[in-house]
């Protein structure tokens, strides 16, 4: 049986960081490209966010679910607290995840 992992992620929109979309998947990179390709929710393509700044992994659906309706009730300011304890400049994680790196040669 494979195992699969749920996750619950934060974005941005990239230019000023006003927004904040909380959002649960079963496939976090997927779900980053269809945002970044405007395929995602209404509200997050009205508000050009596809930036993803936060992100915690559920070994379950239930589970991640709740956790989403948690942090979707709190504060700006508790979420903001959030995102500092992991990524404290908000550096777009989905670049960071699947950028190329470039290889170096051997000596």
């Amino acid at each position: 049986m494979r195992h699969q992992n749920y996750f619950v992620y934060i974005l941005t929109n990239a230019d000023r960081h006003t927004v904040l979309y909380i959002g649960v998947t079963n496939s976090l990179e997927r779900r980053a490209s269809e945002h970044s390709l405007g395929l995602g929710s209404t509200f997050a393509r009205q508000y050009n966010v596809h930036k993803l700044i936060y992100f915690e992994a559920y070994s379950d659906p239930t589970s991640a679910i709740a956790r989403e309706k948690q942090v979707k009730r709190w504060s700006r300011a508790k979420k903001e607290a959030l995102i500092a304890q992991r990524n404290p400049r908000w550096h777009d994680l989905f670049s960071e995840m699947y950028a190329l790196r470039p290889v170096k040669a051997p000596q």
